[in-house]
């Protein structure tokens, strides 16, 4: 069952949605902060390890703003979709942008849960797309509405994950020295297991060269 293989940067691709201040501000089901880091771990991840990414918005000139640039900013040159429907695979740039993709499996992050993440969720099911839901990069008007559409994707066939999860899937062996890093700039940055990695690059770095200097 190809369900139950590994995404990775091979096989899968990412869409992000609607990542905009308008929406952000409905945002009651998590602390925003929260949201905030985890949408930039998929984001870097997805640049650090060159899964394909689609970006997207909906009414950012008349309503909702601009996509957080904390993510933009890591794809310069990508097309920000903008659309009128809450569904955004309503709009044909955006299905023309997932096609371009050439993958099936796809991680799917939004605001908000109930409507721009759900919505896409159960049409591209049914077009015979994976989908993968790093609930903890989405946010919703309340607790049971973010609950409630991450039951009904998961029934409809949808996978639930984390954020770091799927750094760490992409990841897989800490060996895979091009991308290690680059995982522990983003965990230093956006997971509070950031500090141990901070205190471990000082233990054996610049501390244990002190000491070595010391006793020389």
């Amino acid at each position: 069952m190809s369900k139950l293989e590994m995404l990775t940067p091979q096989n899968s691709a990412i869409a992000l949605i609607d990542y905009q201040p308008a929406m952000y501000q409905g945002v009651q089901s998590h602390d925003r902060l929260v949201v905030f880091n985890n949408i930039q771990v998929l984001a870097k991840a997805a640049k650090l390890f060159k899964v394909p990414t689609v970006l997207t918005t909906v009414a950012k000139d008349s309503f909702s703003g601009p996509f957080m640039p904390e993510v933009t900013d890591l794809f310069p040159s990508h097309d920000i979709i903008d659309r009128t429907s809450m569904n955004s695979w309503l709009d044909a740039g955006f299905r023309k942008a997932v096609a371009a993709t050439g993958r099936t499996k796809f991680v799917i992050a939004g605001l908000w849960t109930e409507a721009c993440v759900m919505f896409p969720t159960l049409d591209m099911l049914r077009e015979g797309y994976e989908i993968y839901i790093p609930a903890d990069a989405c946010g919703d008007l309340s607790m049971e509405a973010h609950n409630r559409s991450m039951e009904r994707a998961i029934q409809a066939g949808a996978i639930p994950i984390t954020s770091c999860q799927y750094v760490f899937e992409l990841q897989q062996d800490w060996a895979r020295a091009e991308t290690y890093e680059g995982v522990m700039d983003i965990l230093r940055a956006h997971s509070p297991y950031g500090i141990q990695v901070r205190f471990s690059k000082w233990a054996l770095g610049e501390h244990a060269s002190e000491g070595g200097a010391k006793a020389a």
